[in-house]
């Protein structure tokens, strides 16, 4: 796993969400092109992030004032990448080294969750990317 290392922004925005959430948050990555933070928290702590009906994670938008999108930390490349996928459904994933030695994780989805895979504009493929580099040194995520 690369070492991450977090800003004063980020710093700060880990404890206002783990304090109106109460979940621990492992990273924390302020994406500006989509304007969004995105937090991962612990696993078994997506849950408690969210809150019931979503009341913890509207709390926390409506402090922040920015769209926040939540992803539960897995300790294995496979299982991290269908959590930043959800709720599309993945059917497979299988992670390849290129002739370059880069890793590339080919993720196979249900075809009527493609859209979701890949979200508005690509969003949540960019945000699979995003934190597959930093977390898992993957160098690219491709949906098929």
């Amino acid at each position: 796993m690369a070492s991450i290392k977090l800003g004063g922004n980020e710093i700060r925005f880990i404890s206002i969400f783990e304090s109106i959430t109460g979940s621990s948050v492992r990273d924390c990555i302020i994406d500006e092109d989509d304007d969004r933070i995105v937090f991962v928290v612990n696993p078994g702590n997506i849950a408690l992030a969210i809150g019931k009906k979503g009341a913890n994670i509207r709390r926390a938008r409506e402090f922040l004032k920015k769209t926040i999108d939540v992803v539960e930390y897995a300790p294995n490349a496979e299982e991290f990448l269908k959590n930043t996928l959800a709720p599309a459904r993945v059917k497979n994933i299988i992670i390849n080294n290129s002739r370059d030695n880069k890793q590339i994780a080919n993720i196979y989805v249900d075809s009527r969750d493609r859209g979701i895979a890949i979200g508005k504009n690509g969003r949540n493929i960019a945000k699979a990317r995003m934190l597959a580099k930093r977390h898992f040194n993957i160098t690219d995520v491709i949906i098929k």
